[in-house]
């Protein structure tokens, strides 16, 4: 019991090491960038928005264990899917990491889940995204601070929440507001 209530102390009340220096807020045009889906797919981020809106969310991906935190934020947005297509939206996931581990690592933290059409998992190796974006959360046993964008189909971020904890994510209704005002 101690050693849970020792993770759950850490993952929400534990001030972050550092706090995010994003590159990337609301009004801004998104920086574009490739990436690899966890099938192999190359993907340009600027050829997903062009066709509908994105909300792009960072995960903590691979920092030596599997974040129930993400493991939380995926389930309940892959659980209200039909709102996402309700808008035409898609909803993309990095997943950052130590490259020789990162596509084994993603492909057992996406076995838990049934990603539904317009759900797509990208690899971040080398945090070469996150760094671009300003969000690598650079402390023993991190890689990226949570952030979620949603970006309109000229690249225009809409929306944008990082945050400096494990916890503060944007969750479902905060998402589903912005691609309203789309």
């Amino acid at each position: 019991m101690k050693t849970i209530i020792t993770i759950l102390f850490a993952l929400f009340f534990v001030p972050a090491f550092s706090q995010p220096n994003a590159n990337v807020a609301t009004g801004d045009k998104i920086i574009d960038f490739k990436a690899h889906l966890i099938d192999g797919t190359e993907v340009q981020l600027k050829e997903i928005y062009n066709q509908s809106p994105l909300v792009l969310i960072v995960l903590r991906g691979w920092p030596e264990y599997q974040c129930p935190v993400c493991t939380r934020q995926v389930g309940e947005f892959v659980e209200v899917a039909d709102q996402f297509k309700n808008y035409g939206a898609r909803v993309l996931m990095i997943y950052p990491g130590p490259s020789e581990v990162l596509q084994e690592k993603a492909e057992e933290f996406a076995e838990d889940f049934t990603f539904p059409e317009g759900f797509y998992i990208a690899l971040d190796p080398n945090y070469s995204m996150v760094n671009k974006y300003g969000l690598r959360w650079d402390a023993p046993k991190e890689t990226a601070y949570p952030s979620t964008f949603v970006i309109d189909t000229k690249g225009k971020v809409i929306f944008s929440k990082v945050s400096s904890s494990h916890g503060g994510r944007a969750d479902v209704e905060e998402v589903i507001a912005a691609l309203k005002g789309l």
